[in-house]
């Protein structure tokens, strides 16, 4: 079998695009191909319409399977090929879009997911949205990024200790330590023009080194779902008096000076503080980036929700527990035993891409107090409870064993696209089956779905 493999963001690309939009579908690919692998032969595709079909074509020739993963959410995924497609899509919300704007039908997902005839994403949550569009029978599995095996040989050399003991990380970047930095450089000075904060990057090369009780999240600062105030604002109120408590921000964008633009300001907002925090932006080396994960006591995690969220899986491998919502797609894997979960309510928003900003879905808002309390548990048990924090820790490398190890993942892709192949080779291609039905008035896509099941 033929599998072919496409992402917007590829290895040429992916550092200027870093945070961009859909930029981290990448990684996922990157994380999906070894196990690919096992159930065929690979080829990334860089130009889909000109390679596709054409490949598939010279399968068909030599009685060879043949299958298309777009690494896309379905907006930006293609129907028009010959070849059986299947989007490979992360969502967090409670609504998939259900209507259409500027004249494009792929804006309401339905069409695509119709015309695909399937469709794999990372969490229960997203599938339970999906069937609640196509209806309860549409052909979709929750397979999330199989990040387990090659976090988990990274964290077995790692000490399952609480406190981080002097441990030193040489990174290539910016670093912004609030024990260093005179945060006065970066007080909110509104621009003659209103459109942005006057103060200058330091561009520094530096040796940085932890102590202590350290927590870390890693998210791209742009990103308006990642709501970081929060967790800034609730870790510097519930450690103000607490030398030894540093929160390590690992940032991921393409643009330093954006990355940085709101952050800067509010650590100097949020004094006085005698509390860490530490800014990073830059590259660090793998074996930097093992040192960081070791001396991480918990990973860190404050958004409306997520997709699958990557960093939180990686680090949860290694098994440093998280301080984390248990909702969205990290309710498949965040749980009482590895993590202390910050309590969350809905809030009605709009679809990220809807130009509109229309009220159709729904997120989760942190609570803020239950966010002070679980920092504050999460401390005592670091300080106070090594026994605890290590079962925790073995819970969440287990937890994550049974959610995204490459072969749970192996097992799974290889039923779902043999099923796929086989629905494809009984009753054709899914776009000419509903296309008239899609055509109706009278008629919803997730109606001319079930007709086709």
């Amino acid at each position: 079998m033929l599998i072919l493999i496409y992402s917007e963001t590829n290895q040429s690309t992916i550092k200027q695009n870093l945070g961009r939009a859909e930029y981290s579908y990448y990684f996922v690919l990157k994380e999906f191909r070894p196990v690919l692998e096992r159930l065929g032969s690979v080829l990334e595709v860089v130009n889909p319409d000109e390679e596709v079909d054409r490949l598939y074509g010279e399968c068909v020739a030599r009685n060879e399977e043949c299958v298309f993963l777009s690494f896309s959410p379905p907006h930006r995924t293609s129907t028009h090929y010959a070849c059986p497609t299947v989007p490979v899509f992360a969502w967090e919300f409670s609504t998939i879009p259900d209507e259409s704007w500027y004249d494009d039908p792929r804006n309401d997902w339905r069409n695509v997911l119709a015309s695909t005839g399937a469709a794999i994403t990372h969490s229960c949550y997203t599938v339970n949205a999906v069937r609640n569009a196509m209806g309860s029978d549409y052909p979709i599995t929750a397979i999330p990024s199989p990040v387990w095996d090659r976090f988990r040989s990274r964290g077995r050399q790692l000490e399952r200790q609480p406190l981080a003991n002097q441990v030193k990380l040489k990174l290539k970047g910016l670093l912004v330590d609030s024990r260093v930095v005179d945060l006065r450089a970066y007080a909110p000075v509104p621009l003659r023009t209103g459109k942005g904060i006057n103060f200058k990057v330091p561009a520094l090369e530096l040796e940085l080194m932890l102590d202590g009780v350290v927590y870390t999240s890693v998210f791209n600062p742009c990103d308006g779902r990642k709501n970081w105030e929060d967790m800034l604002s609730a870790f510097c109120s519930t450690f103000r008096d607490v030398e030894d408590a540093t929160l390590v921000l690992k940032l991921t964008h393409f643009d330093a000076q954006q990355a940085l633009s709101d952050l800067l300001p509010k650590l100097y907002q949020n004094q006085p503080y005698r509390c860490r925090i530490v800014l990073i932006y830059g590259y660090l080396a793998d074996p930097d980036y093992e040192l960081l994960v070791q001396a991480t006591s918990y990973v860190v995690n404050t958004s409306y929700g997520e997709g699958q969220c990557l960093p939180l899986m990686e680090f949860m491998s290694c098994g440093k527990p998280a301080v984390a919502p248990s909702n969205t797609a990290m309710g498949d894997y965040v749980d009482a035993d590895n993590s202390f979960i910050i309590d969350s309510t809905e809030d009605l928003t709009s679809w990220p891409h809807d130009p509109r900003n229309a009220y159709r879905t729904l997120r989760y808002a942190t609570n803020w107090e239950s966010l002070c309390q679980a920092f504050q548990a999460s401390y005592e048990v670091a300080r106070h409870d090594s026994d605890r924090y290590a079962t925790m820790s073995a819970h969440a490398i287990d937890r994550l064993e049974a959610f995204c190890s490459q072969d749970r993942t192996c097992t799974r892709l290889k039923v779902f696209i043999a099923n796929v192949l086989e629905q494809y080779k009984i009753h054709g291609k899914p776009v000419d089956r509903v296309a008239t039905q899609l055509q109706s008035k009278d008629e919803s896509p997730e109606q001319a779905a079930n007709n086709f099941e």
